[in-house]
């Protein structure tokens, strides 16, 4: 995971209120279940190694602790959570780790499909954006920030359906957000 510090505090304003807020969209980004089953191989491979010639009891020692270890690594990596929450006054927040963006600051909005991905996280790439990327997820949401006081030029968010997100973030920009996704 890829995150500009210093850009994470993206806001000023006070931070969403779980108690009073509603969910409009909700993703955790879980590693690949290949990157598991190589896991699982990996420690099973580090208990025969260290377990031959051995007794049993290495083998499965072995096994358990890389299992452990790995289990947690993956579990680590999977922890990106990205919500978009309702206040009671109606303003939309995407929440993405611990850092959180009103949508009254987003002039623009778009999806990024698979196949620009590279040209966005490439040269293009402004070093003031805050960006939040796993290799693993294929497309990205782009939101254009149009705020005077937060020196972050846009947000990159990696997610799994960025329809989704930009139609519960933006509504009123997700129709011309989206476009690029049936090209």
């Amino acid at each position: 995971m890829s995150e500009n510090n210093e850009s994470a505090n993206a806001t000023t304003a006070p931070t969403v209120n779980p108690a009073t807020s509603t969910v409009l969209y909700s993703e955790r980004q879980w590693v690949p279940v290949w990157w598991w089953v190589l896991a699982a191989a990996f420690a099973g491979l580090m208990g025969a190694q260290v377990g031959h010639n051995r007794s049993l009891v290495y083998l499965i020692a072995t096994f358990l602790i890389v299992g452990a270890l790995l289990a947690w690594y993956l579990t680590y990596l999977s922890s990106t959570v990205v919500k978009v929450e309702q206040d009671s006054d109606g303003t939309r927040w995407l929440v993405v780790g611990d850092a959180n963006l009103p949508n009254t600051v987003v002039s623009r909005s778009l999806a990024v499909p698979k196949t620009a991905k590279q040209n966005a996280l490439g040269r293009q790439l402004d070093p003031a954006a805050y960006l939040v990327h796993h290799a693993w997820v294929k497309e990205l949401a782009l939101l254009v920030l149009d705020d005077p006081e937060d020196p972050t030029p846009y947000w990159l968010i990696s997610t799994k359906n960025p329809e989704a997100l930009l139609r519960a973030f933006v509504p009123d920009q997700a129709d011309a957000a989206v476009e690029p996704l049936s090209r």
